[in-house]
């Protein structure tokens, strides 16, 4: 991976709980802040400056920039929501441009398993009645929010995983 171990570790700690945030937020509301969106870009833009060589950080925000675009019309046409949309240009600046291949690879992985755990657990009377209030378990659509911070989390954790690993070798 692109994104090394020491990168990988100075996001986490600030990633993380945002990510939970936005997951919890988005099966329980089915809406993903604003709040987190912008918390997400702050820790890029402050945290970056401390784990990222400053030319890199810099064309990082590129990725933002292209990632809120494309958001923006696929949001448009009704192909995802607006929140998805926003939350997913502000992941775009942790990943490196070397790792998007694996990205998108490691995404429809956690995905898939986002979207058979969450339509398994909607069924489980016990959880039903622990959680009675989540919209996601009545709602057609399903919370992508839960996909995408499980992505960025996982991605950071593998990148730490895999530098640590690497370095041992």
């Amino acid at each position: 991976m692109q994104t090394s171990a020491a990168t990988a570790l100075w996001f986490l700690p600030f990633v993380l709980p945002i990510a939970v945030w936005v997951a919890w937020s988005d099966m329980k509301f089915m809406k993903i802040p604003n709040k987190a969106v912008l918390a997400l870009t702050v820790v890029f833009g402050i945290v970056g400056l401390v784990a990222l060589p400053l030319d890199l950080w810099a064309w990082r925000w590129a990725h933002l920039a292209v990632v809120l675009v494309v958001g923006f019309l696929l949001s448009t046409f009704g192909m995802i929501g607006a929140g998805d949309a926003k939350f997913a240009a502000a992941m775009a600046p942790f990943i490196a441009l070397a790792d998007v291949g694996r990205f998108f690879f490691l995404f429809a992985a956690v995905l898939v398993a986002a979207f058979i755990t969450h339509r398994a657990m909607r069924r489980v009377p016990a959880v039903r009645r622990a959680l009675p209030d989540w919209a996601s378990w009545t709602d057609r659509d399903f919370p992508m929010g839960l996909a995408l911070a499980g992505v960025l989390a996982f991605y950071l954790v593998l990148a730490v995983l895999l530098g640590m690993t690497a370095s041992k070798i």
